[in-house]
């Protein structure tokens, strides 16, 4: 369950719609928007960084867990991505190991610019992300 009411949750996809305007993606023209929200109401935002070298490109997600990383906040409760699709996307198995570091049952709400959108939990989308050769509960 996603401890937000509609509107706040509504608001965050609405942060996500916005940061993905800043986008720098010169070479896929693909603008990803993302939102994080922490446990005290704080909201961290971000956007795709795409890079020449792609393998160096910085997914919204990612930069919005930065954010919030560099301001000292880990506490994440919910995570907003929007990209301009037909079917909602959601992050990248890069992205949810990074979210797993913080919030391995992080609720996300995917949209897209349509007014789509579908609710996700990390576990489901990144089952046993600690498990392996770090071996953390």
């Amino acid at each position: 369950m996603i401890p937000f009411s509609e509107p706040d949750a509504q608001a965050l996809v609405d942060g996500a719609i916005a940061a993905r305007l800043n986008a720098h993606a010169p070479y896929s023209r693909f603008l990803v928007g993302a939102a994080v929200a922490c446990s005290d109401g704080s909201v961290f935002c971000g956007c795709n960084v795409e890079n020449l070298s792609f393998g160096l490109t910085i997914c919204a997600e990612r930069v919005a867990v930065g954010a919030a990383v560099a301001a000292g906040h880990t506490d994440f409760v919910l995570l907003a991505v929007v990209a301009d699709t037909d079917e909602v996307i959601s992050p990248c198995g890069a992205c949810r190991q990074v979210l797993a570091e913080f919030s391995p049952s992080l609720p996300i709400i995917s949209a897209n610019l349509r007014g789509r959108q579908e609710r996700f939990s990390l576990a489901d989308l990144l089952p046993r992300a600690s498990t392996g050769i770090l071996n953390r509960p």
